[in-house]
């Protein structure tokens, strides 16, 4: 059974009840207990990460973003900001600036806003993703429901999610975190206990009765974050997806299956003989009967892998596809 996933901004109104690679840091602690040492490690993160995170409002909703550096950038979701060109930034002292969005990166749902006057407070340190651990503590925090500076913990539950947003977006290599997420933590930082952020909160799964699933949510990992984000913030705009791309437009078949309706030019898949008619109905042995499906395949490779594409249709064969990179103009 599908899990139903909810992008975490929250609504515009909201009612009267809301709607590493870095050793961790030398702590000075008297002889204490190992629970009230680990208490003061979570208030060490959250007196440090606080202020990094911000809320970002819009005429659409709320949502949260993180200070990406030392020049007035703010990084959040591409689902926060919306189709908004212009945002106001709210810091954890209750100081509100204005902020332009520079750009966003709707295939990652990242964006990038820029403070265009007064100071943010200093930029949050990212973590290396990579050297994450299931099991590994992690607080997230937020401004859910317009609650500033809101902060909920758990552990890394799993790795390497691939999720699909209600906006068509998959997500590759998403953190699942027991740590609750709820409307307005989108574009807010899930961090550990060295005070460093190791994702950014997006997700959240819906339960089979309504609302959301408890201690079931994810976080686009950090190194996807300092990536894009920082492209966006050197050229305004993304200039390397690091996403594959096989090369065609589809549509999907009521009965099942990818109809291909056009095949790019000297893309792996004109180069692998596709072409507009084929149905495809599986990669490398996975299903694919909706376009949801194909993007969770293709979104575990990378550019430069090779896919066996099984079609199905006028003619059936198997044909070998080298994956692109996805454009991003």
């Amino acid at each position: 059974m599908r899990v139903a996933l909810v992008c975490v901004a929250a609504a515009a109104v909201v009612t009267a009840c809301g709607s590493s690679t870095a050793k961790p840091p030398t702590m000075v602690v008297k002889a204490v207990s190992g629970a009230e040492s680990l208490q003061a490690r979570y208030e060490r993160v959250v007196r440090t990460v606080s202020p990094q995170v911000v809320q970002i409002s819009q005429p659409g909703g709320l949502g949260s973003g993180i200070v990406f550096d030392g020049k007035g950038d703010v990084v959040t979701n591409a689902h926060v900001v919306g189709s908004a060109k212009k945002v106001t930034v709210t810091v954890s002292t209750g100081k509100v600036y204005p902020a332009n969005v520079v750009g966003k990166f709707v295939p990652d749902d990242l964006a990038l806003v820029h403070v265009t006057s007064g100071t943010l407070p200093p930029a949050a340190t990212f973590a290396d993703s990579s050297k994450l651990a299931v099991g590994q503590i992690v607080l997230a925090i937020g401004n859910p429901l317009g609650l500033t500076s809101s902060v909920t913990d758990g552990i890394i539950s799993a790795l390497d999610r691939t999720q699909t947003e209600e906006t068509g977006a998959t997500l590759a290599n998403t953190v699942q975190t027991s740590a609750a997420i709820n409307p307005g933590n989108s574009g807010g930082a899930l961090v550990d206990l060295n005070s460093e952020v190791v994702g950014m909160n997006t997700l959240a799964a819906g339960s089979p009765v309504g609302g959301l699933a408890p201690g079931i949510g994810f976080a686009i990992p950090s190194n996807t974050i300092k990536d894009i984000a920082g492209q966006i913030a050197v050229h305004g705009k993304v200039i390397n997806s690091h996403r594959p791309f096989i090369g065609i437009s589809a549509a999907t078949l009521p009965s099942g299956g990818i109809l291909v309706t056009k095949v790019y030019a000297n893309s792996g898949a004109a180069k692998a003989h596709l072409r507009p008619g084929d149905v495809i109905v599986s990669i490398d042995g996975t299903p694919t009967p909706t376009l949801d499906a194909l993007g969770q395949v293709l979104a575990r490779h990378k550019p430069g892998d090779t896919v066996k594409v099984t079609i199905h249709g006028r003619r059936k064969a198997t044909l070998t596809v080298r994956l692109g990179e996805l454009p991003v103009s």
